[in-house]
């Protein structure tokens, strides 16, 4: 027996007209607040209010950002804005930094002074200028 496997699962159904309810229900709230703010606020002050709000009305209803609705933008803004910002992750207690401070080992300034190094600043130099010297009988 076969049996159809759901597809676009990811897609909300279009419900109301050309809009999922989700859709509808962010658009009808912007169009009730902006009918009761025009009835109860003279015209100016009316402008200045329900701008905002049906701006916000459309974004939720419409726009999408980084494929993820505007809605979840706004939640995850309010999350940081009011929550704690203690990362745990990044906690070192004092004497384990202390430990790393003594057990790591100062580089020298300069890696070519060292006692180790095969190259002393001189020969460097020397090596450079002969090298200086040999491209500019090439190019002649």
């Amino acid at each position: 027996m076969q049996h159809q496997t759901p597809q676009f699962i990811d897609i909300e159904d279009k419900v109301i007209g050309p809009f999922t309810i989700r859709q509808f229900i962010y658009l009808a709230g912007g169009a009730g607040l902006t009918f009761i703010l025009y009835r109860f606020l003279p015209f100016f002050f009316f402008l200045l209010l329900a701008t905002p709000v049906v701006v916000l009305s459309v974004s939720l209803a419409f726009y999408r950002h980084n494929n993820r609705p505007f809605s979840k933008l706004l939640e995850h803004g309010f999350r940081y804005l009011y929550n704690s910002r203690l990362y745990l992750w990044r906690h070192r207690d004092p004497e384990q930094i202390q430990k790393e401070r003594e057990t790591v080992k100062v580089p020298a300034k300069n890696p070519i002074t060292n006692p180790g190094s095969s190259l002393s600043v001189s020969k460097l130099k020397d090596l450079s200028w002969n090298l200086e010297v040999q491209d500019e009988n090439k190019t002649m």
